[in-house]
């Protein structure tokens, strides 16, 4: 009965390309996530930001490209980053996340995004309606 390790083997093999399988729906291949300063990113993204917050712990700027327009938000710490993601999810929507930068815009867009600047796409339920109370808000991080 030394098959047995084999089919174990092979069972834990199967799950896991399962997961992984779940994680990369997309057939393009994803980018390592750009890093750099807001003008960088834009600049990966190929918009010239329009930038309407420039404030110490966060810029912000309108762009835009030939697949739509979009938000682009740099952040100055992962948790800050992490604090305006969790209310973010409170009005829904779907945002691209890299490292201290989020894009966010309609879902075409921000998947296009993902070719361009690698990242995860996280999507948020709307919550009209909704005070927020009673956990994050935060749905997992879907990858696509």
């Amino acid at each position: 009965m030394r098959l047995r390790p084999h089919i174990a083997q092979l069972a834990c093999a199967a799950a896991l390309f399962a997961v992984v399988g779940c994680s990369g729906a997309s057939d393009d291949p994803v980018p390592e996530i750009v890093t750099g300063s807001l003008e960088e990113i834009a600049a990966k993204a190929d918009c010239e930001p329009n930038v309407q917050t420039d404030a110490a712990e966060l810029r912000q700027a309108n762009c835009r490209n030939g697949e739509g327009r979009f938000i682009l938000t740099t952040f100055a710490t992962a948790r800050g980053q992490r604090e305006w993601i969790n209310e973010a999810n409170d009005y829904g929507g779907t945002y691209l996340v890299g490292r201290k930068w989020v894009a966010s815009g309609e879902e075409k867009v921000v998947m296009s995004l993902r070719g361009r600047l690698g990242g995860t796409v996280e999507r948020a339920g709307h919550h009209s309606g909704s005070s927020g109370a009673g956990g994050n808000g935060h749905t997992g991080g879907h990858q696509h």
